[in-house]
């Protein structure tokens, strides 16, 4: 059975949809159920470093249907080494700052009274309603990309690696609405924000192993490239 293209760019178009509405970067579109400046926390900006890689196969994905593979075989190796290289120094830059913020929660809740009193003036207040319609916008986006996708092919649901994506993608999505649900208000700054660590050190994780593959897959283009020569 052929890729029902125009199935798979739907999907595309819901991911693409759902990472925006993450970073908080398409406030014409989530103006309609929100405004994006109040969006709380880092946890779900975090995800859009899942989804972005996520997009980021979807992308090749493509490509390897409208170009030959031997072409973007061999591009794919090289472009995803450049990706995936800043990526992790980008990442790691993220966890440093994140690991940090959430010492100096910590740090000014313990720190009584007065640290905690400056940690309930900037952290003691949380908009759970803007998070939650949020989380919900992005987690409608991401079914309708999942099952988009598996129309489109049901080859996909073959592909191991897209499929741990997606299910990061949607467990971390939940996970973060389960801790923004389950604190007393003056903590879930403190839980998102360890959410947003946690998302940060797995986005990482995952960019390392790319970075290897690509390291792999460009050497071993090189070595056949000199073998032709």
């Amino acid at each position: 059975m052929e890729l029902r293209l125009p199935f798979f760019i739907a999907a595309g178009v819901c991911l693409l949809l759902a990472l925006l509405v993450e970073a908080a970067a398409a406030q014409a579109f989530t103006g309609l159920f929100f405004d994006a400046k109040d969006t709380p926390g880092h946890a779900i900006n975090a995800l859009a470093l899942i989804d972005g890689i996520l997009l980021y196969s979807l992308i090749w994905m493509l490509l390897s249907v409208v170009a030959p593979r031997s072409v973007t075989g061999r591009a794919q190796g090289c472009v995803t080494l450049f990706v995936s290289f800043f990526g992790c120094l980008g990442t790691i830059a993220l966890i440093i700052a994140a690991f940090a913020l959430l010492m100096l929660m910590l740090a000014l809740l313990v720190a009584v009274p007065f640290g905690t009193i400056a940690y309930l003036v900037a952290w003691g207040h949380f908009a759970r309603g803007a998070a939650t319609t949020t989380l919900a916008l992005a987690m409608l986006l991401k079914i309708a990309f999942l099952i988009l996708l598996v129309i489109a092919h049901q080859r996909f649901l073959q592909n191991k690696g897209l499929l741990v994506l997606v299910g990061l993608s949607l467990g971390l999505t939940w996970l973060i609405g389960f801790v923004h649900a389950l604190l007393p208000i003056f903590l879930v700054s403190i839980g998102d924000q360890l959410m947003a660590l946690v998302i940060c050190i797995i986005a990482a994780i995952w960019l390392a192993l790319l970075l290897i593959g690509a390291i792999v897959a460009s050497i071993k283009a090189i070595l056949s490239l000199r073998k032709v020569a």
